[in-house]
């Protein structure tokens, strides 16, 4: 594990390792954002969501998922029956990366890169430590790396439940013994309201999401 993990508390629990995070300077990311947006939700949560990182919203409100996608994500997790006590939700990365628009205070949203997403793995393998879900749904193309490794493309695995991937990361990183959770890849929210079809790119995100509520059951 990188160097980046003498941040993170051994053993801390999750309400422990939100306060420690919030110090974090694992990355230079720390220095443009407003703060660490750490995972929330049920300690017993048997589903996780993983994103790419918190969006302006979140990085000023401290909380995941609060902005345009996060609206999104909760009608799709309502329509399709996951309830809210099932459900963390956190991010591969928990600071906002952006860059300043040329006028105006806008600051448009900018994809973290291999070195940011492997300085936060610590933090996420924390709270995953600290989680013992039965799937874990992987945001979009950043997410689904982070948990499965930089070759995997969403495009080619959406909506399929996957084992625990052995092969990339060890199981017991996790809290997983051999692997017990399953894992499936969906677009990310913000794609589908950035889609010129939103309709459709909702549709096929709903129908992601209930492989993972039919499993659950």
């Amino acid at each position: 594990m990188s160097d980046m993990a003498s941040f993170v508390p051994a053993g801390a629990d999750l309400d422990e390792l939100r306060a420690e995070a919030r110090s974090c300077r694992g990355c230079d990311l720390f220095r443009d954002a407003t703060q660490t947006v750490f995972g929330k939700g049920s300690s017993r949560a048997r589903v996780v969501m993983v994103g790419e990182q918190p969006g302006d919203v979140e990085d000023r409100r401290g909380e995941p998922f609060v902005g345009p996608a996060g609206v999104l994500l909760r009608r799709a997790v309502t329509d399709v029956g996951l309830k809210p006590k099932d459900l963390y939700i956190t991010n591969a990365v928990k600071h906002f990366k952006f860059r300043q628009a040329a006028t105006g205070k806008r600051r448009i949203h900018q994809t973290p890169d291999r070195v940011e997403i492997v300085a936060c793995r610590p933090w996420l393998l924390a709270e995953f430590a600290q989680l013992a879900p039965n799937f874990v749904v992987a945001l979009g193309a950043t997410a689904g790396q982070a948990l499965l490794g930089p070759s995997f493309r969403v495009t080619k695995s959406r909506g399929v439940l996957m084992p625990w991937p052995e092969s990339a990361y060890h199981p017991e990183d996790y809290a997983q013994p051999g692997g017990a959770a399953q894992v499936m890849a969906t677009l990310h929210p913000s794609a589908i309201l950035r889609a010129d079809d939103r309709d459709a790119a909702y549709a096929g995100f709903v129908k992601d999401l209930k492989v993972v509520a039919d499993a659950l059951g």
